[in-house]
């Protein structure tokens, strides 16, 4: 393990020393992705983006990069964008960035089955603020928002977000 890594217990993340309590996906944990099995994947994820609202904060980290009003993440398992950063308009199923509620205002995207997707092994495991503590997400990892920018704020670019 490295000194940036984030290392998913019990329900909390350990990160720089610390311990902060997290919800994970509302089908606990798996060694075997679907999409749309609500599942969080085990195993070892590059963090490699960081997105967010430039209406709604400043960039955490230097290397942030805004989310834009047509800016969405394909979730369509039948399309050759599938797992993929995708602009409006859009017609396959897909997950709009730009949210009205403040869950998506900063991600931290993981390489899970990305940029390579294989068809159906699940989409976009992100790392994002929760609606509520312990509220279940689709998969993705979720903190409340001050703990998610003291996260993002902490980042190097070779942190990975461990699940075991």
């Amino acid at each position: 393990m490295k000194a940036f890594d984030l290392v998913l217990m019990p329900g909390h993340v350990r990160f720089l020393n610390s311990r902060f309590p997290c919800s994970i996906g509302r089908g606990g944990l798996t060694d075997d992705k679907r999409e749309g099995d609500g599942a969080t994947p085990r195993g070892v994820h590059r963090i490699v983006d960081v997105l967010y609202r430039a209406d709604r904060m400043a960039p955490p980290v230097t290397w942030a990069r805004p989310i834009g009003p047509n800016d969405l993440w394909s979730d369509a398992s039948d399309d050759a964008a599938y797992n993929q950063p995708v602009r409006a308009p859009y017609a396959p199923s897909h997950e709009r960035l730009r949210r009205t509620d403040p869950m998506y205002d900063l991600i931290l995207v993981t390489d899970w089955n990305y940029p390579k997707a294989m068809p159906g092994k699940g989409s976009a495991i992100f790392v994002h603020q929760w609606r509520r503590p312990g509220w279940p997400t689709a998969g993705c990892v979720a903190f409340s928002r001050a703990d998610l920018l003291f996260i993002a704020q902490n980042l190097r670019p070779e942190s990975r977000l461990i699940i075991r």
